[in-house]
């Protein structure tokens, strides 16, 4: 993976922070963007793993459970 894709937001910034407004009324920190990017990425990277186990090209709903 590249230095860019391993540093690249995943998440719609705007998104989040709607979201985290209208469920709490809370602000959102732009370092969570990076954050929650790194988790997103963990979660691709065991989908991807459990597809190839599978023998699979395709990364499926049911390979992030």
């Amino acid at each position: 993976m590249s230095e860019e894709g391993k540093s690249e937001v995943l998440v719609v910034a705007s998104k989040l922070k709607s979201y985290i407004r209208e469920k709490s009324g809370m602000n959102t920190s732009a370092s969570v963007m990076e954050a929650l990017s790194l988790k997103v990425r963990q979660l691709c990277d065991e989908a991807i793993a459990k597809a190839q186990a599978d023998g699979r090209k395709t990364v499926m709903d049911r390979d992030f459970s």
